[in-house]
């Protein structure tokens, strides 16, 4: 008997598994994302009441110190973080789907697969940024952008591992 999506019951039951197991591997990789920031650019970068070396090097564009202190409103991740975490996890959760879909064609093992994924988010979310955001609309130099990129690096690499190894090491 098939139910109302015309597949048999035990496929149905498995589909829902899968997609519980997607979703929890988006859980892990946002949250996991959410980690590393705070390690990487709160700690380091703006400081835990600022001071941290995005915002104190002398090289540091005004303009995106200005938009991280000043101008009014201020980033939610300032302001509401919970928001910004929310929309990590959100955002882990999608990528995780992303993940599921296209790593059938990528060479076996969680280790490729987990450094692979988090190459594509890393060129095609952080690099992105990092040039259209900081380096265009900020004047940031460019020895700080290598910086912010290695923190970026890392959380792609969190984010991609942690992802990988909930969906394919099936834990």
């Amino acid at each position: 008997m098939s139910s109302s999506h015309g597949l048999k019951p035990e496929m149905e039951k498995q589909m829902k598994a899968t997609h519980g197991r997607i979703i929890l591997a988006g859980i892990a990789g946002g949250l996991s994302m959410n980690i590393v920031i705070l390690l990487t650019f709160r700690l380091l970068g703006f400081g835990w009441n600022g001071g941290g070396i995005l915002l104190e090097s002398s090289s540091q564009s005004k303009k995106l110190i200005a938009v991280w202190t000043e101008i009014k409103p201020l980033p939610l991740v300032i302001t509401k973080p919970v928001l910004i975490i929310i929309g990590l996890i959100f955002f882990g959760i999608i990528h995780s789907y992303l993940f599921e879909w296209l790593s059938t064609a990528w060479p076996r093992g969680f280790f490729n697969k987990g450094l692979r994924f988090s190459g594509l988010v890393f060129v095609m979310t952080f690099l992105f940024w990092e040039f259209f955001t900081p380096y265009n609309m900020f004047s940031e130099p460019l020895h700080l952008i290598a910086l912010e990129l290695v923190f970026w690096a890392c959380i792609a690499l969190a984010d991609g591992f942690s992802i990988a190894a909930i969906i394919d090491r099936r834990i």
